[in-house]
């Protein structure tokens, strides 16, 4: 009898053991896996996400939904024709907000 509980008693602590160290979230990455390098007119924006660096993917990602094909596009935010579009995306909006 004693020898049972101990052998179930070490399956206990082996099991749990092993089950401590595993990350919550290890499905979570980066968005974007390749860059695009083409521009995107702001008329034809559907919506532009902005996704800031996080413990999971060190990179700011920059999303554009096209509107008439529903494209997504990752685009590279440090080129400078995504900082002019950004510019104009936040001049766009402080001109629709009273």
């Amino acid at each position: 009898m004693k020898q049972s509980a101990i052998l179930i008693f070490c399956l206990i602590v082996l099991t749990l053991n092993g089950t401590q160290g595993m990350p919550q979230a290890r499905s979570v990455r980066c968005v974007c896996i390749t860059i695009s390098n083409r521009s995107v007119n702001p008329r034809s924006l559907e919506k532009l996400e902005i996704i800031p660096a996080s413990h999971f993917c060190p990179h700011v990602e920059i999303i554009a939904t096209v509107k008439k094909t529903k494209e997504k596009r990752c685009l590279n935010p440090e080129s400078k024709a995504v900082k002019n579009l950004l510019k104009a995306v936040s001049k766009d909006r402080s001109k629709r907000s009273p």
